[in-house]
């Protein structure tokens, strides 16, 4: 399969099976997270293929100091409001913190409340080798998942911050495996964070299943940032692998000051904006 043979414009509704068409076509995949309505209804008419209501709704949305506090019932509230939004785009339900790591039994039953309760078409799992039983126990009851290693947020205080994941020949080791892993367990896709831009390449080139990468470089299948990152909407995370492509924290607070001053100077509202 080449371009030419796979137009995603013409695709109605994206699945598992036509994400992986992308890979074969070479053509490259676009993610951005949601946590709400009008951003949702805004991906999906811009044509983002897919959209992940992921855990950083606990910082960028909610103000929390990590993403761990995530709770379930956060993510499926959320979830079932971008899903309200979208006609295209793949949603992703975002598994948080000890959500599945515990017991794999509780892990497909939270799983399955992300399809069954948030319109969620799959589910992303942080970890590599150490979880796929558990990937592969949730994909034998008929939920897709996406897998997700390097960089995993939910690990920070394991791996003593947010590093750069891979340097080392040993973790490089363990990411080339877990990425095999996660294929063979059955994963449709997988999320590369935050590695050498070498060694996104290499993994790439390793699978069969489409790489999205985020600070993984430029050879992934497709790329994922979060929403108010690129939009310039969170000034509070700065990341090298981040293009702001607005800085609407700046214009957002230009317009409010302008609000306050017309409404100090008597010029709001005016006489067309008022009832007589």
């Amino acid at each position: 399969m080449n371009k030419t043979d796979f137009d995603p414009k013409k695709i109605k509704k994206i699945n598992i099976r036509n994400i992986r068409k992308f890979k074969k076509a070479g053509i490259k995949i676009s993610v951005l997270t949601a946590y709400d309505y009008p951003s949702a209804l805004i991906l999906d008419e811009a044509g983002v293929e897919m959209v992940l209501v992921g855990d950083t709704l606990n910082t960028v949305f909610c103000g929390a100091e990590n993403n761990l506090s995530a709770t379930m019932e956060q993510m499926i509230y959320h979830t079932k409001i971008v899903k309200r939004g979208l006609n295209r785009a793949m949603l992703i339900g975002d598994m948080p913190f000890m959500s599945f790591q515990a017991d794999i039994g509780e892990a497909v039953g939270n799983a399955g409340r992300f399809l069954k309760e948030g319109g969620a078409d799959c589910v992303k799992i942080e970890g590599g080798l150490e979880i796929t039983p558990t990937i592969r126990k949730i994909i034998q009851a008929g939920i897709p998942v996406m897998g997700h290693i390097g960089l995993t947020p939910q690990s920070i205080h394991r791996f003593g911050g947010y590093i750069v994941r891979g340097r080392k020949p040993e973790v490089r080791r363990y990411l080339l495996e877990s990425a095999k892993a996660l294929e063979d367990a059955g994963c449709f896709a997988m999320v590369l964070e935050s590695i050498p831009a070498d060694l996104g390449k290499e993994i790439t080139e390793s699978v069969s299943i489409p790489t999205i990468g985020i600070g993984a470089g430029n050879s992934c299948d497709g790329q994922v940032l979060v929403l108010y990152d690129m939009l310039g909407l969170f000034p509070n995370f700065e990341a090298k692998y981040v293009r702001k492509y607005e800085n609407l924290s700046k214009r957002i607070h230009e317009a409010v000051s302008k609000y306050i001053e017309d409404i100090r100077n008597g010029d709001f509202p005016s006489d067309e904006e008022s009832y007589s």
